[in-house]
């Protein structure tokens, strides 16, 4: 959600000279594309510090634990962690919690457009890491859920997060097209939406956490089997539909649209990133900070 870390995407057509009064009608399409911009960078910095506070819990919580020998404080978490004598499900369970916390350091370093203009190379290596990863992330997630069995949530839940893999191996493989085609505007928009769709179980302890907040109770599930319609509706939302459409409502209004749609699009997105400094503190002081000392 961040072309102006990412791409230069879409330019402001027909301006007349700017005026040096802000209220001059014909500054609103140079203040309207500032501020569109402004909004998606400001949603990338909470997000990805929310994700490097995520990460470092995954690290420390379940690496330590690792490096203590101590695999069953897994189970602490989740419901299906550390189980004894399951070798393979235990390896890739720990697979996945490596691939989230290198998938979080990698979208970092292939966000900053200092290193993609002065080491190109290295952009390139990291992103076919990037991709690489999210891929195995994604597949390695499906295979918990359906074989290994014992993820928390019930069937609908897991229907969203298998739409979400799907989402994630497609937009790794269009990104990887791209740039083998060297079409690269286009590559740096589907590799967003990689990056939007691999962040999905970040969103959704996030968005959990910022309803919990407002709600100060577990309202429309039930907490101990994790199941219920507001958790259905959550799933769905954040795995599949509200990141991705709202990232393409950023590229449309970027591209074609007017001061008005432009100022609406960047308000939007300013209340998502309220909604998400607001979740990342909850699930910092609530969830992730508690385990990491």
């Amino acid at each position: 959600m961040d072309p102006g870390l990412s791409i230069e995407a879409g330019r402001v057509r027909g301006m007349a000279e700017p005026s040096t009064g802000a209220s001059d009608p014909r500054r609103w399409p140079v203040l309207a594309h500032a501020a569109l911009k402004r909004s998606g960078q400001a949603w990338l910095v909470v997000t990805l510090f929310g994700q490097f506070v995520f990460a470092a819990y995954v690290a420390m919580f379940y690496g330590g634990a690792a490096l203590a020998g101590e695999y069953e404080r897994w189970s602490e978490v989740l419901p299906r962690g550390y189980v004894g004598g399951d070798l393979v499900g235990n390896a890739m369970l720990g697979l996945h919690l490596l691939l989230a916390v290198a998938l979080v350091v990698g979208a970092a370093l292939q966000l900053t457009p200092a290193l993609r203009r002065h080491a190109p190379a290295f952009h390139r290596w990291n992103g076919r890491t990037y991709v690489a990863s999210a891929a195995v992330l994604a597949i390695g997630g499906l295979w918990l859920v359906w074989v290994r069995g014992g993820a928390a949530g019930d069937l609908s839940q897991h229907v969203a997060i298998s739409i979400n893999a799907a989402l994630i191996v497609g937009c790794a493989g269009v990104a990887w097209r791209a740039a083998r085609s060297r079409r690269f505007d286009d590559h740096a928009r589907w590799a967003l939406r990689l990056f939007v769709a691999a962040s999905g179980v970040w969103f959704f302890r996030v968005g959990l956490m910022a309803w919990l907040a407002v709600h100060r109770r577990p309202a429309g599930f039930d907490p101990v089997t994790f199941q219920g319609p507001f958790l259905t509706v959550l799933a769905f939302g954040v795995y599949v539909v509200l990141p991705l459409a709202l990232l393409q409502l950023y590229f449309a209004a970027l591209d074609r649209g007017g001061a008005v749609a432009r100022a609406g699009v960047a308000a939007l997105i300013g209340v998502v990133t309220a909604v998400t400094a607001g979740g990342v503190l909850v699930a910092t002081m609530g969830l992730w900070l508690p385990r990491m000392q």
